[in-house]
């Protein structure tokens, strides 16, 4: 891990330095590659600003944030890094299985073609959806709004995968995992 700290009006503080060094070495838990981070340690009056940048694997992170006290400057400019870091990794794994299921889901349309070929019985078609965060009530609205016979939503509260369906006497009913 390369890390530079350059302390602008002001003089160098080792405690400082080793302080702001400390911090940006916690990200290494996340990170498995080589790390580039720049530190820059600025005082303006009664404004202390820490301004970190970072580079993971070409993908530049930067951050900065200004308080009253240099030592809490570091603490919350590292917090943003920490969950921009974050979010940069989730993107990756993300990215990566879609690109496992597209093959996935590939070899197995193959498969499937193959076999609704050999078999008449009914052929069942695959829609794939996104089954957005909401409430069962903004549910209900949504189901009313779209005039669909029912919807597949996730639970707000229990993450759970929920369905909300028109009965036949005018009432809804909602089905919930057990």
């Amino acid at each position: 891990m390369d890390i530079t700290v350059t302390f602008r009006h002001t003089e160098p503080i080792e405690s400082l330095r080793a302080y702001a060094e400390e911090k940006v070495s916690k990200i290494k838990k996340y990170i498995d590659v080589p790390l580039e981070a720049h530190i820059v340690l600025t005082v303006e009056k009664f404004r202390h600003i820490a301004d970190v940048s970072l580079r993971v694997n070409g993908t530049p992170i930067k951050a900065v944030e200004e308080t009253g006290d240099m030592y809490s400057a570091i603490d919350q400019v590292m917090d943003k890094i920490e969950n921009r870091v974050k979010k940069h990794i989730s993107k990756i794994r993300n990215h990566r299985q879609e690109n496992a299921k597209g093959e996935a889901d590939s070899v197995n349309d193959e498969v499937n073609d193959a076999t609704d070929a050999a078999q008449d019985g009914p052929v069942i078609e695959v829609e794939k959806m996104v089954a957005k965060p909401m409430d069962p009530e903004e549910a209900a609205m949504q189901l009313n709004l779209l005039k669909q016979d029912f919807l597949v939503f996730r639970n707000a509260k229990s993450r759970e995968i929920n369905v909300i369906y028109n009965l036949a006497n005018g009432n809804l009913g909602l089905i919930m995992p057990g």
